[in-house]
């Protein structure tokens, strides 16, 4: 038996008509991209069911075994609604046993999903459906119109124009073009730093995860809003270490470091402590990191002061520290931390491990 198989990645459908996935069978399929294709006529995982459908149609005409399915990722394009895909594609497999697999994508971004797929089914043909439009809508504009409406694609695009016009905006206001333009740098900066490590989603979902904490009693959000207070304590902290040291930059940077670090790591700790409260609470048992990032933090608090001592004794700022106390505190701090991580790496193992036992049994 095959399997003719769309993917919906960021799970249009779910969130465009209600039906999750995975959806199995001809008649669950032509549903799900008839409704999609009313919910939004422009919705391109419309083509790719359609086509789903049309493969699945020659197949069975030439008297193949195969059942068509379409599997529905996240909203959250990434880990998320890929590891959504491999449950769903494990499910399906285990209800339809299947040797290999026809993928229909509409599009690159669904094949990321190959290397998830063919880890379960080898894959005997790929289609993309593309679709052919009139030669009077293939202009520049109707073009950047249409892609301009996909918000994801907006936030990635606008906003660096909208940044530029805001700070030239100021600028021109104050009289200050040659601050304007520095600003203006320094923004974008901050903005493709964001863009990289998806820093924005990060800070929009702690955004929603603080309100759902405020709805439901508030435990990790004080906890949260404590260890953001207590950070910024450690700046000023520092700040003013580094206004009140008598002596040259590199001393100053020094004890700017050495007096806000433990107020860092002490942040850091509550952190962690109010989500894992807040696992204890809403599941009953504490979370296996919590015990690894207590470990971690541990660990940091010997390299960065080890690194800072280090710096001073090579500088001859602090000329009488033990050297080999110095170096063990920061191999010590490594080798804790790679622990750490082999640690953190040998549980995600076991978990997986053991999910995948009680599918099978």
């Amino acid at each position: 038996m095959r399997l003719v198989v769309c993917v919906d990645r960021d799970d249009d459908i779910g969130r465009k008509t209600g039906i999750p996935g995975p959806i199995v069978g001809r008649a669950a399929v032509l549903e799900a991209a008839a409704r999609l294709g009313t919910a939004d006529p422009e919705d391109t995982d419309t083509n790719a069911l359609f086509g789903g459908l049309r493969l699945y149609d020659e197949l069975r005409e030439n008297e193949e075994e195969v059942e068509v399915v379409a599997l529905t990722g996240d909203a959250k394009v990434g880990l998320t609604s890929d590891r959504v895909i491999a449950a769903q594609l494990d499910q399906v497999l285990k209800d339809h046993p299947a040797e290999a697999a026809y993928f229909v994508s509409d599009g690159a971004e669904d094949e990321y999903l190959l290397p998830i797929i063919t880890s379960r089914l080898r894959i005997d043909s790929v289609r993309r459906v593309v679709v052919r439009q009139a030669p009077g809508l293939e202009s520049t504009y109707y073009t950047l119109v249409r892609a301009l409406k996909d918000p994801k694609l907006r936030a990635k695009t606008v906003l660096p124009f909208a940044l530029v016009l805001i700070a030239l905006g100021f600028a021109a206001a104050a009289g200050q073009v040659v601050w304007g333009f520095i600003g203006l740098l320094l923004l974008i900066g901050i903005y493709l730093i964001f863009w990289t490590f998806d820093i924005d989603e990060a800070i929009i979902e702690s955004i929603t995860s603080a309100s759902a904490d405020i709805r439901q009693g508030a435990i990790a959000f004080g906890f949260g809003l404590f260890a953001i207070g207590v950070i910024g304590a450690g700046f000023l902290v520092g700040y003013n270490a580094y206004l009140t040291t008598p002596s040259n930059d590199l001393v100053r940077v020094l004890a700017f470091f050495l007096a806000g670090t433990i107020w860092w790591l002490v942040g850091g700790v509550i952190w962690e402590t109010g989500r894992a409260i807040r696992r204890y609470v809403g599941k009953g048992h504490i979370p296996r990191s919590y015990p690894i990032a207590m470990l971690s933090v541990v660990s940091l608090a010997f390299v960065v002061y080890g690194i800072i001592y280090l710096v001073e004794y090579v500088e001859h700022i602090q000329p009488g520290s033990n050297l080999p106390l110095i170096l063990a505190a920061i191999v010590g701090g490594l080798a804790t931390l790679v622990f750490a991580g082999f640690l953190t790496q040998y549980l995600k193992a076991r978990t997986a491990a053991a999910s995948s036992a009680a599918v099978d049994s």
